[in-house]
């Protein structure tokens, strides 16, 4: 298995488990905020397809392929807003959107070659290196860690809002 498969498989694994555990929200589950100012599930399912197009589609790639009328919904390192405060995008479409980053990267990625994955990831500026890692594989295996995390706010907002434990 190269490099590029084994990370592309280990995104679909991770993947899977944010779908499990968003796959019984339902109407104000989807904005449930543990307090003001602190992500809620639409918000986060946002937030991570506009962190995948950044980390693999931008410093892998050096290019954007996401609108930028659904990345200024989910601005990374920006307040997050209510639902009562703010208009985001409907729970399709942002399900969708995050459905299609994921398949557009996992095609991406699994066809890398090591060498390609051994190159710096530079940002939109085309020469600042982020502080989590140096290279194009890390960036990869960030955008993992970065979902992980965030499937964990998720677990816990579901048990907040009344959800079963998942395993």
């Amino acid at each position: 298995m190269s490099q590029g498969e084994f990370l592309a498989r280990d995104l679909e694994v991770t993947r899977d488990w944010t779908l499990k555990l968003i796959a019984d929200l339902k109407g104000d589950d989807w904005f449930f905020q543990p307090a003001s100012g602190l992500a809620h599930p639409l918000w986060l399912c946002g937030h991570l397809a506009v962190s995948q197009h950044t980390l693999v589609f931008v410093r892998c790639f050096g290019q954007s392929i996401l609108a930028d009328e659904f990345t200024r919904h989910f601005p990374i390192g920006g307040p997050i807003k209510s639902a009562k405060e703010y208009k985001y995008p409907s729970v399709e479409n942002v399900l969708s959107t995050m459905e299609d980053m994921h398949e557009q990267t996992c095609a991406a990625v699994r066809k890398l070659s090591d060498e390609f994955l051994e190159q710096p990831a530079f940002g939109v500026d085309g020469k600042s290196i982020h502080p989590h890692y140096k290279d194009k594989r890390g960036a990869i295996a960030h955008c993992n860690r970065h979902e992980a995390f965030h499937a964990g706010q998720i677990a816990m907002i579901r048990r907040l809002v009344g959800k079963s434990f998942l395993r």
